[in-house]
């Protein structure tokens, strides 16, 4: 097939992003209609199913292929259907046509995560039709909310019964990144994401005064902090004023990041149409996007923040719609781990370079190593730039049909595992730390 893609596997993937999952949008009906044209797919390739909607709106699907030995460990193929929104102004196709232009297949949700959804059925498909059959039983699951923290979506279904009737899992797969060079990245981990919200009260008066210690100057000041913070971990980076890279530069994902992603103050008569520029705020507030790299303890970071609020007497909070973790959750990346072995192995008899990272975001799998499942975030997309929430959005259509190959071969090693040496010890280990 040449790079035209027009074929059944990319219209297949075509006809499941031009559904407009939008996160914030999905629970009004088209997180439904993801999830229906998911099931027929799994019905059309013979895969049991099941819904699970533990909050009204927010629909997740099962799928199980039952392998002929299902007293092992499964084998998880997590991944979420919601998208982040597109601003339509900023792009130059349209983000829900799924158009192809030169090779490339733009839309929202291309790279994240719409094609791993397709992939992994695609590549179900294939290996049913060539006669394979999995001595572990493997499961589907797809998700909604992960843009939005994953607290609706993996995070409640993990509470359910239907989630325990799965049984053990011996390893769950969700999704990576894009990596630009010739190597698939694979992510063992991730940073802790923190949304934090900071509130600050003080005097009011007259515009025209000099009234000290407002709540916007202590709020300032709190920011001042937090971005000098910022400016330290960044050189970590070892990035210098153009950009390059100098000396022992660490990547992303071995850092903290901190923005300041949220301001609000003001006095209003109209809801935030007009402001009264001449009266000074009694309060005002600040949020901040945190992601905190494994090398950093929670709580040492939270007594920083402790120190920054204490010292401009202003109080913070988590945000109240987020479920913060504060322990980071790792899965091994070394022959420790029998999971990671078979992993890798099964990627080196594809002749495919593996890049471990830290992932510098966060995903469903933080929920995963929580209940000390080990976890791997991969998404098959190497030669690739990174495009997860930017304009223009696009994956080639070789490298998503490519894709299909590498799950095609990672799938029949990995559910053809009898007992995996080291597996029963790191199952005990799994029961103890609960």
């Amino acid at each position: 097939m040449g790079s035209n893609g027009h074929n059944a596997d990319v219209e297949l993937f075509r006809q499941f992003l031009r559904i407009r999952s939008v996160s914030d949008e999905g629970p009004a009906g088209n997180y439904s209609q993801a999830v229906a044209w998911l099931e027929r797919f799994c019905h059309k390739i013979g895969l049991k199913t099941q819904h699970v909607e533990p909050v009204k709106g927010k629909p997740v699907l099962l799928a199980t292929w039952h392998g002929t030995k299902p007293q092992l460990p499964a084998l998880l193929l997590n991944s979420h259907y919601d998208v982040v929104p597109a601003m339509e102004e900023f792009w130059t196709v349209d983000p829900w046509a799924a158009e192809i232009q030169d090779g490339k297949i733009y839309g929202r949700g291309t790279q994240d995560m719409k094609s791993v959804c397709v992939q992994y059925l695609l590549a179900i498909e294939r290996l049913k039709k060539k006669g394979f059959t999995p001595q572990r039983t493997v499961h589907l699951s797809f998700v909604p909310d992960e843009e939005i923290g994953g607290v609706d979506g993996m995070g409640k279904l993990l509470q359910t019964p239907e989630f325990a009737a799965l049984g053990t899992l011996g390893l769950a797969l969700d999704e990576g990144l894009a990596n630009p060079g010739d190597a698939f990245t694979v992510f063992y981990g991730e940073r802790l994401p923190w949304w934090i919200l900071v509130r600050a009260s003080g005097p009011t008066g007259h515009g025209s005064r000099f009234i000290k210690e407002t709540a916007p100057q202590k709020l300032l000041r709190v920011a001042e902090r937090a971005l000098a913070f910022r400016r330290a971990q960044e050189e970590l980076l070892g990035h210098d004023q153009h950009g390059c890279k100098h000396g022992t530069a660490k990547k992303l994902g071995d850092v903290t990041t901190l923005n300041l992603t949220m301001l609000r103050a003001g006095v209003s008569n109209d809801n935030g149409k007009t402001f009264c520029m001449n009266v000074i705020p009694t309060e005002a507030e600040a949020g901040f996007d945190v992601r905190i790299t494994p090398d950093l303890a929670p709580k040492d970071f939270q007594k920083l923040l402790d120190k920054w609020c204490e010292e401009e007497g202003v109080t913070w909070q988590f945000a109240p719609w987020t479920r913060p973790l504060h322990s980071h959750f790792m899965t091994a990346a070394d022959d420790s781990n029998p999971w990671w072995v078979a992993f890798r192995d099964a990627m080196a008899a594809m002749n495919h370079e593996l890049e471990p990272e830290v992932f510098p975001a966060g995903t469903d799998s933080r929920f995963l190593r929580e209940l000390q499942i080990p976890a791997l975030g991969f998404s098959p997309m190497k030669n690739s730039p990174i495009l997860l929430h930017e304009h223009n959005e696009y994956l080639s259509v070789d490298v998503f049909l490519a894709g299909i190959d590498v799950y095609v071969g990672l799938v029949e090693q990995l559910a053809s595992k009898d007992t995996l040496p080291g597996e029963e010890e790191q199952l005990k280990r799994r029961k103890v730390n609960r």
